[in-house]
């Protein structure tokens, strides 16, 4: 993402140094005026006038700045790129950036800063420690001078970079299919019927068609191989539904799974809008916000802005009342993908109330087991005691969800094989 945007100037500051300069001349000036010295005096003037000699020099105001950034990698890894281009009598060796790491990434190697006559490069290396989907805000940009006296700060008004991290099994699974519930603008039904469902239309041959697929009088007359396609081709909606209810794993738990099923969610919205699926998004807090079945780019903006802005809600709600007001966005019938922990009641009791509504409902739920357990390679007794109790009472929550719809447990954040291997083998799907 690249940006040209314009700093706000922020007041001249005088660093520490300029204050110690200023102690000691005033000292001197002290001692001149009881020793009648003149010495001291001719001592005391430099240090006096350094400070304010060194703010006159620099510029009245933080001049305009260019500032580029670009991100990349893939997995946990990222590598991110700037820029910051100088104008006017400022000088890049004057120019520090600070870079903050955000939260949710730790720094896998220190940053590299270099200077050329008109600008300031940067490279960082940071990693995700789990699947994660983030702002990293714009540097701050400080002008110092030479000796290091007085300093002007510059807010970058630079676009936020999106960081988005999930796993790479979410990029493979676009040609899942779902049930259909609603019919498309122009679909009309009819009364041939294909060994594949109701006739929908035709469309160009690919070569895992057989003969029999082949529509040859269409064929014929298009001058190329054209296929039939029927209505069980064409795949269904997806709702994403993220549960931000408190639970009683505590705050900081319940907001980092949050985090990592932000992620997630982002991911499966992204891959099946690459495959033209209508979806849509329900973020449950005290109530429903909801954004409607859409496709393309515009729709893929409003989910990455919806997720970046879903918030760990503190407090309970009662679950029928989302799934009473899911109802009032998505037809029954829509199979909706819900990101819970399922950690209490209140969270395994919107899998029912969901089935009652009509929705084919399947559970994803991140497994707080890695962020409760402590990881190390020989633990003692208690420890492995411990876990073992955890992992049974996992165990249950999961039983327990089953009864009314697919729950895919998911411990390890970077792999969802479990969950696209579910969805890609229909026949062995058991919807509530």
């Amino acid at each position: 993402m690249n940006g040209l945007e314009s700093p706000s100037a922020e007041p001249l500051r005088w660093r520490p140094r300029a204050y110690l300069l200023l102690g000691a001349g005033g000292v001197l000036l002290v001692a001149a005026v009881i020793d009648r010295n003149p010495v001291p005096l001719y001592l005391a003037l430099p240090l006096l006038l350094a400070a304010p000699a060194a703010a006159l020099a620099g510029p009245r105001g933080m001049p305009r700045l260019i500032a580029r950034r670009t991100v990349e990698g893939s997995g946990p890894d990222v590598h991110v790129e700037g820029v910051v281009e100088a104008a006017g009598r400022i000088d890049p060796n004057d120019l520090f950036v600070e870079t903050p790491c955000p939260p949710g990434l730790y720094e896998a190697a220190p940053p590299v800063f270099e200077r050329t006559p008109n600008e300031v490069r940067f490279t960082l290396e940071w990693r995700a420690r789990e699947p994660t989907t983030l702002v990293v805000p714009p540097p701050r940009v400080t002008w110092r001078d030479a000796v290091g006296l007085v300093e002007r700060g510059a807010t970058i008004d630079l676009p936020g970079l999106i960081v988005e991290r999930y796993p790479p099994e979410l990029l493979r699974i676009s040609n899942v299919q779902f049930p259909r519930t609603t019919v498309r603008p122009g679909e009309s039904r009819s009364r041939q019927i294909g060994p594949e469902g109701e006739f929908y239309g035709i469309r160009d041959a690919i070569p895992e068609d057989s003969p029999r697929r082949i529509n040859w009088v269409a064929s014929a007359r298009a001058g190329r191989l054209v296929a039939n396609e029927y209505r069980v081709d064409r795949t269904g909606d997806l709702v994403l539904l993220l549960d931000t209810r408190a639970t009683p794993l505590g705050p900081v738990v319940d907001q980092r799974l949050l985090s990592i099923s932000r992620a997630a969610a982002g991911g499966i919205a992204q891959s099946f809008l690459r495959g033209k699926t209508r979806v849509g998004l329900g973020i449950f807090g005290e109530f429903l916000a909801a954004i409607p079945l859409s496709t393309g780019r515009t729709q893929q903006h409003r989910i990455r802005t919806a997720l970046l802005s879903a918030r760990y809600y503190p407090g309970s709600a009662p679950s029928e009342r989302c799934a009473i007001s899911l109802g009032r966005y998505f037809p029954p019938g829509v199979t909706v993908v819900l990101f819970s922990s399922l950690a209490d009641e209140e969270g395994a009791d919107l899998l029912p109330y969901l089935r009652r509504r009509g929705f084919r409902a399947v559970a994803l739920s991140p497994s707080p087991l890695p962020a409760i357990l402590p990881s190390t390679r020989h633990p003692t007794v208690d420890e492995a005691l411990v876990a073992r109790l955890y992992r049974l009472l996992r165990r249950e929550q999961i039983a327990r969800a089953w009864q009314d719809a697919p729950t895919i447990d998911w411990e390890d954040y970077w792999s969802l094989a479990p969950f696209v291997q579910f969805l890609r083998r229909p026949a062995i799907r058991r919807w509530g």
